[in-house]
């Protein structure tokens, strides 16, 4: 069951406060001390962000797809690291148990999940194994009752904090379908961390690899009890996820934008704002209309996505969802470089925000499926479609 509209109609408000009150003005330590600060974190935990899309039986707040997207609209206008504290636990960490785990693994790790107790990581990604996830080399042998798993997960969001892993590794043969999804603790021997990687924005994110030498799991471990599902999991969780991050963008690019008209207000040059400049207006209003129609499209796939079986994927709707991933992180992209522009040089120094939010966006347009991949999903149902 999904939050009513009222309840929704004053948590909507508390978020916003929240953003404003609370995270904005820690921008500047984030930035400084690389870290989200542990009462924050506490904050979050105590608001049920770490639950936002898990079920109410199960603990969390159980937001449909277009309320998820209103509140990652408002999370998005702060440095993105506040909200990839939780990310993985409201998405690709958690929405593979929702979609696909047993009655057992939900009873177990949702209501953790959702409380914040237990950080998920979405495991996927490897060192030879981005966007082509179905040649993932990561082995899960067959020993008895357990699997024994050996492999290199790399740039794994949130791994430094994780309680557990949604890790995709091989138990058949090759391609999609030899592939299967596990929880795994991240205390059983034989997993290591590699170092903290050093990115380009987004300060106060965590990332490394995952390394995993010999490492048992129980058999049971598996997500839904059945091998080879692991790479449809991985997919339907994944449109979730983009929608997601489609929003993020959007409210980024509002904070951008208002940064912008902020500082074309007050920054004078030849005796007046260069806001009063019509080449300036231009690129504010580029912004707007763009950020408009981002945020327009969104709202709209997100009421579609809504409308879809909850369990079972749709390739109109995932078409519709790359469209959305793919139009809105380019576009904050365009308004941060825009956003740059208008500052001139300030905008090049670190202490202006969107001297940081510039290097921050760029990720969007990787993770969760690059910009390419979108491209070529998008490409592939229309054709599929005539």
């Amino acid at each position: 069951m999904a939050l009513d509209a009222e309840s929704f109609d004053l948590l909507l408000p508390a978020i916003q406060r929240f953003v404003l009150e609370r995270l904005v003005p820690a921008e500047d330590h984030l930035e400084e001390h690389d870290e989200v600060p542990a009462d924050i974190v506490e904050d979050m935990k105590a608001m049920g962000l770490f639950g936002l899309s898990i079920p109410e039986e199960f603990g969390g707040i159980g937001l449909l797809m277009s309320q998820e997207c209103q509140v990652a609209f408002e999370l998005g206008k702060t440095a993105l690291a506040f909200r990839s504290v939780f990310g993985t636990n409201v998405g690709i960490g958690s929405q593979g148990i929702l979609m696909d785990g047993t009655p057992a693994q939900k009873r177990d790790i949702l209501p953790r999940v959702a409380s914040g107790e237990l950080i998920m990581s979405f495991a996927l990604t490897e060192p030879d194994a981005g966007s082509d996830a179905a040649s993932i080399k990561t082995r899960a042998e067959l020993d008895g009752d357990h699997y024994v798993l050996n492999g290199t997960k790399r740039f794994i969001t949130n791994a430094p904090r994780a309680g557990a892993f949604t890790l995709m590794a091989r138990t058949g043969g090759p391609g999609a379908g030899g592939v299967s999804s596990f929880i795994l603790p991240a205390d059983l021997p034989g997993i290591t961390l590699g170092k903290p990687d050093k990115k380009m924005g987004q300060r106060g994110t965590k990332t490394c690899d995952v390394i995993l030498d010999n490492v048992r799991v129980p058999a049971a471990n598996i997500i839904g009890g059945v091998p080879g599902q692991g790479f449809k999991t991985a997919m339907k969780v994944l449109d979730r996820g983009r929608l997601h991050i489609s929003a993020v963008a959007c409210g980024m690019a509002q904070r951008i934008l208002e940064e912008s008209v902020a500082y074309a207000r007050e920054r004078k040059q030849f005796g007046k704002a260069i806001g009063e400049f019509q080449l300036i207006q231009a690129m504010l209003a580029d912004s707007q209309a763009e950020l408009l129609a981002g945020w327009s499209l969104v709202q709209k796939v997100a009421k579609r996505f809504d409308a879809k079986p909850a369990h079972l994927s749709d390739p109109d709707v995932s078409m519709r969802v790359s469209c959305s991933k793919l139009f809105c992180t380019e576009m904050v992209g365009r308004v941060a470089d825009r956003g740059v522009q208008v500052h001139g040089g300030a905008g090049y120094i670190n202490e202006y925000k969107v001297e940081r939010f510039y290097r921050d966006v760029r990720l969007l347009r990787l993770y969760e499926g690059t910009t390419q991949i979108q491209q070529i999903i998008i490409g592939r149902e229309l054709l599929r479609e005539h």
